[in-house]
């Protein structure tokens, strides 16, 4: 095994759930792992909490077996167990399965669902959803989508697949395409490339773009079509491809909301706003329509279109399967 590799769990996902991996540290005034399991999970757990645990036999060790509830503090050496899941909404759809092969799996992601376990969206996220769809338990995602965006995301059946196909990313060598339902502003001249400078903090919710700084972040916006009616804005509602060349945090979402088009219904931009998370009935009207690359492992070009609507578009919807 690789220096520094994760070994894999000896224990099933639950619910599409991976267990948790409990390390020991090199050293410490522990006795047992009993005693350094009540110190680290407090004040989660409870002493009775562990005990009943460690004698149900929930923690084991790389082997599968369950650990004594006896058993020495040994340093470096890890456990691994199925915590409590949080309460969570369900989230009223599943999401749907493009394409499968031995190596990859790829969805039609629906709006308002993470991509990982993460917070109060564990069972409920894509990631957990699929392994549970198509019961392959070691998905990974390849590349992330926001919780809000809807559309194609796809996963990596086994870990030595990984790394090649996340490096299509992490090379930028994905086109991606993105449907988005905008207002349409005067003045405003596309198609256009957008270069800015985005910065998300640490802590905070929203990207915000720096004037004058470095481009770190690069968009091409595209006006396909657009419709007139009192449901529009200003009487003018539009249908744009966004063909991001970079994937910084909300770029899509913080360029739009900077060229004064912010996309509809997004909770983020131009205000941040509240909205219930047993609420679906308005979602962020942006959409990962299209993936696009030439496989890491055969050569061969490789191509995924959503099957999705914007249902805040009311007008024609563009043909996305030509190669």
């Amino acid at each position: 095994m690789a220096r520094g590799a994760i070994p894999p769990s000896p224990l099933p996902p639950r619910h599409g759930v991976d267990a948790q991996r409990f390390r020991m540290p090199q050293a410490g005034p522990w006795a047992s792992l009993r005693d350094h399991l009540v110190d680290r999970l407090s004040p989660g757990l409870t002493a009775d909490d562990v005990d009943r645990m460690l004698r149900d036999g929930e923690f084991v060790d790389a082997a599968g077996a369950p650990v004594p509830a006896d058993a020495p503090f040994v340093p470096q050496s890890a456990v691994w167990a199925h915590r409590d899941l949080p309460s969570e909404v369900t989230h009223p759809e599943d999401p749907v399965v493009l394409h499968r092969d031995e190596r990859i799996v790829v969805v039609d992601k629906p709006h308002d669902m993470a991509t990982m376990p993460r917070g109060r969206h564990v069972v409920q996220s894509a990631l957990a959803r699929t392994r549970v769809l198509t019961g392959e338990h070691r998905l990974t995602p390849a590349h992330r989508l926001d919780r809000p965006t809807a559309g194609v995301l796809m996963f990596t059946t086994e870990q030595r697949w990984r790394g090649a196909y996340q490096g299509i990313f992490a090379g930028g060598l994905a086109h991606k395409e993105y449907l988005a339902v905008a207002p349409v502003r005067a003045g405003l001249e596309l198609p256009m490339v957008r270069r800015t400078h985005l910065v998300k903090e640490h802590g905070t919710h929203r990207a915000h773009e720096v004037h004058g700084a470095q481009p770190n972040a690069e968009t091409l916006v595209e006006l396909l079509e657009t419709v007139t009616g009192p449901g529009a804005p200003e009487g003018r509602l539009g249908l744009y491809r966004l063909t991001p060349r970079t994937g910084r945090t909300h770029q899509l979402r913080c360029q739009l909301d900077g060229l004064g088009i912010p996309i509809l219904d997004d909770p983020l931009y131009p205000v941040e706003r509240d909205v219930p998370l047993d609420d679906f009935s308005a979602p962020l009207q942006l959409l990962a329509a299209v993936l696009a690359f030439e496989d890491p492992v055969d050569g061969r070009p490789r191509r995924f279109v959503t099957l999705r609507r914007l249902s805040g578009w009311p007008g024609p919807w563009p043909v996305l399967d030509a190669p």
